[in-house]
C-alpha cells in the first residue's frame, strides 16, 4: 500500500481508505448502500489490514451512530496506533435545538458521543460534515483547536466546502494561531470533476489534502450500469432517496466515460473501478481515496487499484471523455493559463 501525506502536514496515510457508510444499514439512505454486521465489518478490517489499508473513515449520521459503534466494535483487541480512525459530524444527529451545526455546544457533544460509539480516546481525523454558515468561523475553528489541545482529535479536516468556506475558516485559524485544517473529504470521481475548478487550486495553495468521497461515481462506474441495461438489484441506485443524496450525473456522459473505461480495460486487463481509481490517484491534492464495499469480493476488486498506473496516453483519453464545459469564471480563466495555472 502508498502512503501520502494529510495535505502540508507531517502525518502519512494510506492511498486508500475504507468508508464504513455500509456498516448497520439502518434507514432509508443507508440500507441501500449495505447492511454490514460486527462480524462482517470485523472481517473486512482484516482484509483491509493484510493489504496495508488501515485508515478506516465514518461519521455519527451513518446509520444514526450504528456505523462508528460497530466500527469500534469491530477492532477491539487491535493496537490502537496501528490503525487511523476518520470519522465526521455537523448534519442533524438528533431533533433539539442544538442537535445539528458546527456550534461548540453540538461539536463538544458529538465528539464525546464519537469517542465513545468507537471505543477510543482519541480520533486521528476529525471533519465538518458540511459548512455551517449560521455558526461564526472563529467559534467553529477555535473549538477544534482546544479539542487538538485537549488530545481528543489529532487533525482537522471538511467536508463538502465551498472554496470560500474553506478559506475564511484557514484564514481565520491563521489569524489566531488555531489548528488548520488539512484535508477535505470532497466528492470527485471521472464523472464528477467539478472539485478541479477551485477546490484543487485552493487546496494546492493551501496544503490541503483531498479524502475522496465517492470515487465511483456513487456507484455508477462499477461496470454494472450500461447502455440500455436495467439496473442490478443491488446497485445503489435502485433507492430513490440514495439517488437524490448522492451527485447527479448525466447518462450519456456516463457512458462515454464507460465506453473508453472499456478499451482501457482491455488494454491492461484491469477492472473498469480500479481503472477509475487509480485515475484518481495519479490527480494533485489527493491524499487518500475512500473505497467503500457491501462484501470481500468488492474490497479485494478495489485493493487492486494500487500498485499499477496508468499511461499517461490513458489517463489523456479518460480526461478526454470526461471533460465537460466549465462554468464561468473557470472557463474565462482558462485562456491566462501561462499566468493562473490550473493544477492539472
Amino acid at each position: 500500500m502508498e502512503y501520502r501525506y494529510l495535505g502540508a502536514s507531517g502525518f502519512r496515510v494510506p492511498a486508500l481508505s475504507f468508508g464504513t457508510g455500509t456498516f448497520g444499514g439502518q434507514g432509508a439512505l443507508f440500507s441501500s448502500w449495505g447492511q454490514t454486521d460486527v462480524a462482517e465489518a470485523r472481517r473486512l478490517i482484516d482484509v483491509c489490514l493484510d493489504a496495508g489499508l488501515n485508515m478506516f473513515d465514518s461519521a455519527d449520521v451513518y446509520s444514526k451512530g450504528a456505523a462508528e459503534s460497530i466500527l469500534g466494535e469491530a477492532i477491539k483487541g487491535k493496537p490502537r496506533d496501528s490503525l487511523i480512525l476518520s470519522t465526521k459530524a455537523t448534519f442533524r444527529f438528533d431533533e433539539g435545538e442544538n442537535g445539528v451545526g458546527s456550534s461548540r455546544y453540538h461539536l463538544i457533544n458529538a465528539i464525546d458521543a464519537a469517542l465513545k460509539r468507537l471505543g477510543t480516546d482519541y480520533i486521528d481525523l476529525f471533519q465538518l460534515h458540511g459548512f455551517d454558515a449560521r455558526t461564526p468561523v472563529e467559534e467553529v475553528v477555535s473549538t477544534l483547536d482546544n479539542l487538538v489541545r485537549a488530545g481528543k482529535i489529532r487533525y482537522l479536516g471538511v467536508s463538502n466546502f465551498s472554496g470560500w468556506h474553506l478559506m475564511k475558516s484557514l484564514a481565520a485559524a491563521d489569524r489566531h494561531g488555531w489548528s488548520r485544517y488539512v484535508a477535505h473529504q470532497a466528492y470527485y470521481s471521472l464523472v464528477g470533476r467539478d472539485y478541479e475548478w477551485e477546490l484543487m487550486p485552493l487546496a494546492a495553495d493551501q496544503g490541503v489534502g483531498a479524502v475522496v468521497w465517492s470515487p465511483l461515481g456513487w456507484g455508477r462506474l462499477t461496470g454494472k450500469i450500461r447502455r440500455g441495461r436495467p439496473l442490478p438489484e443491488t446497485s445503489r441506485l435502485q433507492s430513490q432517496t440514495s439517488v437524490d443524496s448522492g451527485p447527479p450525473v448525466d447518462q450519456e456522459h456516463l457512458f462515454r466515460v464507460v465506453d473508453v473505461l472499456d478499451e482501457i480495460a482491455a488494454e491492461t486487463g484491469k477492472t473498469l473501478p480500479q481503472i477509475a481509481l487509480n485515475w484518481l490517484l495519479q490527480r494533485p491534492t489527493v491524499s487518500t481515496i475512500v473505497v467503500g464495499a457491501r462484501n470481500e469480493e468488492q474490497l479485494k476488486q478495489n485493493l487492486g487499484a494500487v500498485g499499477w498506473n496508468l499511461s499517461a496516453e490513458q489517463v489523456a483519453r479518460l480526461d478526454a471523455a470526461s471533460a465537460v464545459t466549465k462554468p464561468y469564471p473557470y472557463w474565462h480563466q482558462a485562456g491566462f493559463k501561462y499566468r493562473n495555472p490550473t493544477p492539472v
